[in-house]
């Protein structure tokens, strides 16, 4: 079994900068992808970022791409998301995930463990 908590979400102005964490417990995590989604009030979750087990290798959707960075410490056993040059769109609920694989990947239905997820709001 995984707990995720999330953390570092809150309000910024547009072109403002957050970093999201998400803590994760159990051994499973320094194998495993992970994956940070995020859904929007009426729109569908859909997948922001995916980071290897390593941190080797990343996949970003092209709405977020050169604007945010994933990355992790299998020390801390922790998973991070820093936002830069943030628009109104990117307000959304945000979730961290591990995936069944240790490869990148944003098919939700390979993630299994699932975090509560912190809320992000872009004031314009």
């Amino acid at each position: 079994q995984v707990q995720l908590v999330e953390s570092g979400g809150g309000l910024v102005q547009a072109g403002g900068s957050l970093r999201l964490s998400c803590a994760a417990s159990g051994r499973t995590f320094s194998s495993a992808a992970m994956g940070w989604f995020r859904q929007a009030p009426g729109k569908e979750r859909e997948c922001v970022a995916s980071i290897n087990w390593n941190g080797g290798t990343t996949q970003y959707a092209d709405s977020v791409k050169g604007r945010f960075t994933v990355s992790r410490d299998n020390a801390k056993t922790t998973v991070y998301l820093q936002m830069n040059s943030l628009k109104p769109e990117d307000t959304a609920n945000y979730y961290c995930a591990v995936r069944r694989y240790a490869g990148i990947g944003c098919q939700e239905y390979q993630y299994a463990y699932w975090g509560q997820g912190t809320q992000v709001t872009v004031s314009s």
